[in-house]
């Protein structure tokens, strides 16, 4: 295989495993953007029955396509690179992500109210007090992954009580979570993607009938209430809707602050200079963690389908055609920031990685920068002296951006 700065630009495939082994290739996507900031790919090799797609790569393309949902549709052809191999279109557009207005302004509208600022604040204490719990566990170890033992426990557990649920259910849906969203990645999902639908997405609905049920006999105050008893337009949400919807927040929540912490962490760790400064003064940890978001999003694109023939930044694109907007590149273009591959806690940047405006701009925002502020500041507290002891490893994937592993020694 010829390496990928000699491969010529129009044979460059962007989801091509190899390049995404050690996260996203950010060396390519630096080249796009300046070669080639709108760029075809003809294929998905690892999925040979999807049509090939474009690649937004810049600050400004990824903003003109999110503000522009008329010509560009969450709803027509689903929201990843991949239109039906992983979850089925059906299924994508139960979920408000995967919904044009107004319909999605109607479901979206039904948990603006639980996700406002204020509201999210008013669970500091209690999220703060799962971070301490989740800490406690580690204490009198010589060693833990941030990953496993710190993350992943830490956002299940959060996500799990806005959603009603048991703590001792927190495995199982992480472990559903992680297995739908890494299908691609044989470490994470060794059967292959054909699973995902046949095992996976089964025992999802399975368990949501079980919950569904219950909250229709025993109404409460949780966000899975919420979706059980809503109604959009004087009717109840479908049964299957209700699910996509759980799902969609139980994603999210899962893994969002779990990869961006735990990026954080690995980059703090390996410049002790940026770490003495947050060490030093805490108070810089809500830049820090916009610093994070921009450089480490949680996830690595979303994408839209072409309504219509159109162009962009100067590119044809015709009707039906995808279009996907990669915020793992919009976030470190040169135009934007200066140096943007150096962490720099001080910088507190506006970035792309709730998305670019426009009506799916992230409903979790005011959480995600909550959750993070909170496990930053409680983990550089308890373990200012941690370490990497062993080599990180990235789950093999073009949608989710996160470690697979993060090793440390807690000192």
């Amino acid at each position: 295989m010829q390496p990928e700065e000699e491969t010529p630009i129009e044979d460059v495939l962007v989801m091509e495993e190899s390049l995404w082994v050690d996260g996203p290739p950010v060396d390519l996507f630096r080249r796009l953007r300046s070669e080639c900031p709108v760029h075809w790919s003809r294929e998905i090799p690892i999925l040979p029955e999807e049509d090939g797609f474009w690649s937004v790569t810049t600050a400004d393309g990824v903003k003109e396509v999110s503000l522009d949902w008329k010509t560009y549709s969450s709803e027509l052809g689903g929201i990843t690179a991949a239109s039906d191999s992983v979850i089925p279109l059906e299924l994508t557009r139960a979920m408000f992500i995967g919904m044009d207005p107004p319909k999605h302004d109607r479901i979206k509208a039904l948990f603006q109210r639980g996700f406002t600022p204020k509201r999210i604040a008013d669970h500091e204490d209690e999220i703060r007090e799962i971070a301490r719990d989740v800490l406690d566990r580690t204490e009198g170890l010589d060693h833990c992954d941030l990953v496993d033992d710190v993350a992943q426990p830490f956002v299940a557990r959060v996500i799990g009580t806005f959603m009603g649920l048991p703590p001792g259910d927190d495995v199982i849906w992480a472990r559903l979570m992680n297995m739908i969203l890494g299908a691609n990645d044989p470490d994470v999902n060794p059967e292959g993607i054909s699973t995902v639908m046949e095992r996976d997405v089964p025992e999802v609905f399975e368990r949501c009938s079980k919950l569904i049920a219950d909250r229709r006999e025993n109404p409460t105050d949780d966000l899975t209430s919420v979706l059980v008893h809503a109604e959009v337009d004087g009717e109840r949400l479908q049964e299957h809707e209700i699910v996509m919807g759980f799902f969609l927040l139980m994603a999210a929540g899962n893994d969002s602050t779990k990869a961006t912490y735990c990026s954080a962490m690995q980059a703090l760790l390996e410049d002790r200079e940026q770490m003495e400064i947050l060490l030093d003064d805490p108070s810089l940890i809500p830049s820090a963690v916009e610093e994070a978001l921009r450089m480490f999003p949680a996830f690595a694109h979303f994408r839209r389908t072409a309504t219509k023939d159109t162009e962009l930044q100067g590119q044809k694109i015709r009707q039906g055609e995808k279009v996907v907007m990669w915020y793992v590149s919009s976030n470190r273009d040169e135009t934007r920031y200066e140096n943007p591959d150096h962490f720099d806690v001080k910088r507190n940047p506006e970035h792309q990685a709730f998305g670019a405006g426009g009506r799916h701009y992230c409903l979790g925002t005011a959480l995600a920068r909550l959750e993070l502020k909170i496990l930053l500041e409680e983990t550089l507290a308890r373990y200012p002296d941690m370490k990497i002891d062993g080599e990180p490893k990235y789950v093999v994937s073009g949608f989710v951006n996160q470690l697979r592993t993060l090793p440390v020694s807690l000192a």
